[in-house]
């Protein structure tokens, strides 16, 4: 078994232009059409649409190998019980949740990367647990950049809304719900000084002292970006979500894009990121080459104009999986 399945191997491949000399990975696609975690409905299409846009032909004509996996099996709402209104939907959540971590634990194992494809953001409670979990098993713990409009760290007991996709972070630091942070039995999965947030702007009252609570050192938020700018927060947050790990699971909202580039997205919110700062944001990420594993969930094809929003992730995975302007 690889100790390092993140690690591509280093093979080289000439580009059309003949510039270039990329790593070559294995990747696994995986589709979770969850669409349980928020109120409107859609991103259970999101899978279906990265795929329409050519996800894996693209990341081949970047010389990496692709197999698809499928989709993870996932009920629809309305053969599921709703349950309690703090966090509806959680007990199906969860068994798709470890559905999902068995799935990217076993690509690990089989020497691939895993690239998950949401489906809404409560997936992650599954994906990033099976990271964690095959790095635990080598006595290692991993980081995580969290790239998001929002910061998905409340519970039960805080959440306004009761939807479990903006819960998954907070079971992961292991503040619950238990449902989703004891998955493999144990809690929490991922350290609070190895979390990063990345391009923040719509953060409930109550997430502000779940921060704390959790001791998530590393937030940047939109004004931090302005402010100092793509690069520099990228640096800052590789090298904080790098430290004392083998390496990071990104997980990339593509509500984190400003609406004007990136509109069929299961909760838009204006001031995101530019096309050009997300494309930079995954430019750093390849360079640093530490990327474990990846994913791109809330692609909301019901509300998107001609598949724009999931064309954009496609550049961005392949820009995070090396592709170079040059």
């Amino acid at each position: 078994m690889p100790t390092n399945p993140g690690s591509p191997e280093v093979q080289s491949h000439s580009s059309r232009s003949g510039l270039q000399s990329l790593p070559t990975r294995k990747i696994r696609v995986l589709g979770v059409p969850l669409d349980m975690g928020a109120s409107r409905r859609g991103v259970d299409m999101g899978p279906s649409a990265m795929r329409v846009a050519g996800l894996e032909a693209r990341l081949e004509a970047l010389g990496h190998k692709v197999t698809d996996g499928g989709n993870i099996r996932v009920e629809i709402p309305e053969t599921q019980a709703s349950g309690s209104d703090s966090a509806r939907y959680l007990k199906p959540i969860a068994e798709i949740c470890t559905r999902t971590a068995d799935a990217v634990l076993k690509a690990l194992e089989e020497g691939m990367t895993p690239l998950v494809l949401g489906g809404d953001h409560s997936l992650a409670a599954g994906s990033i647990s099976g990271v964690a979990e095959f790095y635990r098993r080598q006595g290692q713990k991993i980081g995580v950049l969290w790239i998001d409009a929002h910061s998905d760290i409340n519970t039960p007991d805080t959440s306004p809304s009761g939807n479990v996709h903006g819960m998954p972070l907070a079971a992961l630091l292991g503040l619950g719900p238990e449902e989703l942070s004891n998955i493999f039995g144990y809690s929490p999965k991922i350290a609070p000084e190895n979390t990063v947030l990345i391009g923040v702007r719509d953060i409930d009252a109550a997430e502000r002292a779940n921060i704390k609570r959790a001791g998530v050192a590393e937030v940047y938020t939109m004004r931090d970006i302005d402010e100092r700018g793509m690069r520099t927060v990228m640096e800052e947050a590789l090298r904080a979500a790098g430290r004392g790990t083998v390496g990071y699971h990104v997980s990339l909202d593509m509500d984190w894009i400003d609406p004007e580039d990136a509109p069929g997205v299961g909760t838009p919110v204006r001031g995101g990121a530019t096309y050009r700062e997300a494309h930079l944001a995954m430019e750093i990420l390849a360079d640093h080459g530490r990327l474990l594993s990846f994913e791109i969930v809330e692609v909301n094809p019901v509300i998107d104009e001609h598949n724009r929003t999931a064309d954009l992730a496609v550049e961005l995975a392949c820009s995070a999986f090396g592709k170079k302007i040059l």
